[in-house]
């Protein structure tokens, strides 16, 4: 038996995922690693299992300044070489949930290791920190054996009557603690399990509904340098040239031909789009095994036939908005020569306008934005469209879902009796200021 495959019967530990096994059979640290992968907290999760361990064993062979996102990617889900860490973001969804996993288990299963496990935000190096009690212990300890002089005898035995004395205060603190017990035992019992538990808050049931089936979700952001060439050429351009290209062969006047490269070829996604992901890869419904940042270039129609997905913007920027609006009763569509764009309201109701247009060349001005969440191509899943008339629109129809005590009464109007949600649409208003969303209102909305 060689030395690498006996390094791998004495540790029990899977191979790395480029055929190496550390080295450090007797480390002290591989083996609280091997300990903690082994506990109730990793036992069901093979990928932060491999994660940890190949971090631990770079970081222990001297090769901790080679981690990085893009290498644990490759090597521990997989990615190939040439992938992309601004457009799939697994890497820093499953580090939000090793570290998670990691306190849990020092908190549990680890509390009594003298060492643990940290991997600091910021970084996946993981650092090996002395536990604190130890340290309070040791402080404490430290400070005994300097106090006491080394020829000091033995403290004397209590008197009889201390003896006696001390046996009472034992036995009624037994008693109190033991009636504390008591009490907490039957407070626990009242309120876990004779309690009802109560219902789900309704925007819980949509991100349950977009994130946490056995489906794919895509989180969808605008295509900023699309956006710039559809305003240079003074012309919308439809999801079928976009999903072609061909809406990349339009003059663009007074452009040079590297800045003209430079917009049909890069990835731009504007600021609020990438605030609105990090907002939705918080939310404990998000499953980093499922969802995938996914630039509208690359994403293709069967996409939305089989998966769900979050589309950020509207058509103007976000071509794949139109697929959700083709049979919404509001939609946005652009003036001529792509002069602002307004939202038409297809079936007016009572007190309802037809339509809804913003200045949106004024610094302060009126803004109107909609939260679509609609079936996708195929029936079989869903599609959340988040889209204004300008940047600052589509900001205030996400801040109104992630903060959503102002939409919560639509949401509960829009949940069925098992729990899940009627599809719905809702029309919003908002101030811009500098290009930003305040006193966001709901005007009107249509539950299906």
């Amino acid at each position: 038996m060689d030395r690498l495959t006996d390094l791998q019967h004495k540790q029990k530990a899977p191979l790395l995922s480029d055929g190496r096994s550390s080295l450090l059979p007797d480390d002290p640290h591989w083996e609280l690693a091997q300990r903690v992968v082994a506990g109730p907290h990793f036992a069901r999760s093979p990928l932060l299992s491999k994660f940890l361990l190949f971090v631990v064993a770079e970081t222990l062979e001297g090769r901790a300044d080679e981690i990085t996102e893009h290498q644990i990617g490759v090597q521990v889900f997989d990615r190939p070489a040439d992938y992309r860490t601004l457009e799939d973001n697994i890497v820093r969804n499953y580090a939000r949930q090793l570290r998670k996993r990691l306190a849990e288990h020092f908190a549990g299963e680890g509390s009594a290791e003298p060492v643990r496990i940290d991997i600091p935000v910021g970084g996946y190096v993981p650092v090996f920190l002395q536990a604190e009690e130890q340290g309070v212990e040791q402080e404490h300890d430290a400070q005994v054996s300097v106090q006491a002089p080394a020829h000091a005898s033995p403290e004397p035995k209590p008197a009889p009557a201390q003896s006696k004395w001390r046996s009472k205060f034992l036995a009624v603190l037994t008693a109190a603690v033991y009636s504390a017990a008591l009490v907490a035992l039957t407070w626990y019992a009242a309120t876990h399990t004779r309690a009802p538990q109560s219902p789900p808050e309704p925007a819980q049931a949509l991100w349950a509904a977009l994130f946490s089936g056995p489906a794919n979700s895509y989180v969808v952001p605008s295509d900023a340098g699309f956006n710039l060439l559809e305003d240079l050429a003074r012309r919308p351009v439809l999801l079928a040239e976009y999903i072609e290209g061909s809406y990349q062969e339009m003059p663009l006047g007074g452009v040079d031909a590297h800045s003209a490269a430079d917009l049909r070829s890069q990835q731009l996604v504007p600021f609020v789009d990438l605030q609105i992901a990090a907002a939705l890869s918080h939310l404990k419904e998000d499953n980093p095994q499922r969802v995938f940042i996914r630039f509208p270039r690359d994403l293709r129609l069967d996409d939305l036939k089989s998966a769900n997905a979050v589309i950020i913007g509207s058509p103007g920027s976000n071509p794949w908005a139109a697929i959700a609006e083709a049979n919404a009763n509001f939609r946005i569509v652009d003036r001529p020569g792509m002069e602002g764009a307004a939202i038409i309201n297809m079936k007016p109701q009572p007190g309802e306008a037809s339509s809804y247009a913003s200045h949106w060349n004024e610094p302060a001005h009126e803004t109107f934005a909609l939260i679509e969440f609609l079936p996708n191509l195929s029936g079989n899943g869903h599609l959340l469209v988040l889209e204004g008339l300008d940047v600052a629109g589509t900001q205030a129809a996400a801040e109104m879902l992630l903060h959503p005590s102002a939409i919560a009464p639509i949401l509960k109007r829009a949940m069925r009796a098992d729990g899940s949600l009627h599809y719905f649409e809702v029309l919003l208003r908002s101030t811009s200021i500098e290009s930003n969303a305040t006193g966001t209102q709901v005007i009107a909305s249509r539950i299906y």
